[in-house]
């Protein structure tokens, strides 16, 4: 009682399982053998993810006893921005980098399928020819579930591959293309969101 007249509310964290139930592992497996089926497929297949990068790292520096202050301590990884990428076995077709502390929503992620799908008819020319046959791998997440999105999806005759619950490992992009950009980061120290922008096109 007194919590809530402190103006306290009661927030329970939403539970994740660490292992599948049989109908899990059921999902599992039909999708493993769906994308084993896939591999052989004249099909372009596209997938897309996104990654948070960081900025600015904190710098040391040499200053003399009477210079140094007590300052609050600050968050140890700074600023990040969002970077949202789609990619197939080519290369990568189209990215954006959000502004710093913005995330995805329904519509936004709307608004970036319909820019990845003029992408790829500007950089695949074989992805006109089929018909628009493609298949898409994303995750489950929220905003790439709406309605909003399925519905556009349909318009766009792509075949969605299912991502079954709790199955990180099979998401393509933590370990091909974000693993090689994660080397790639770890030499880089980055001042601004325009210098992150900047490295991503170069």
């Amino acid at each position: 009682m007194r919590l809530h007249a402190m103006g306290k509310i009661q927030k329970v964290r939403k539970w994740v399982p660490h292992e599948l139930n049989d109908r899990q592992m059921e999902r599992r497996q039909n999708t493993c053998q769906i994308l084993l089926a896939k591999k052989e497929s004249s099909s372009c297949i596209v997938t897309g993810d996104e990654k948070w990068i960081y900025f600015p790292k904190r710098k040391k520096s040499w200053i003399d006893p009477a210079q140094l202050t007590s300052s609050s301590r600050s968050n140890r990884f700074g600023r990040k921005t969002m970077l949202c990428v789609w990619w197939d076995q080519e290369d990568v077709i189209y990215y954006e980098l959000l502004k710093p502390g913005e995330t995805v929503n329904a519509h936004g992620y709307h608004q970036q399928l319909i820019k990845l799908h003029r992408a790829l008819r500007e950089k695949r020319p074989h992805y006109r020819k089929k018909h628009d046959k493609l298949i898409f791998l994303h995750d489950n997440a929220p905003s790439h579930t709406s309605i909003m999105v399925q519905n556009y999806l349909e318009t766009l005759n792509w075949e969605v591959l299912p991502h079954p619950t709790y199955s990180p490992d099979l998401t393509p992009s933590d370990y091909h293309l974000f693993s090689s950009m994660d080397h790639a980061l770890a030499e880089r120290h980055f001042d601004s969101y325009e210098d992150v922008r900047k490295w991503l096109d170069e």
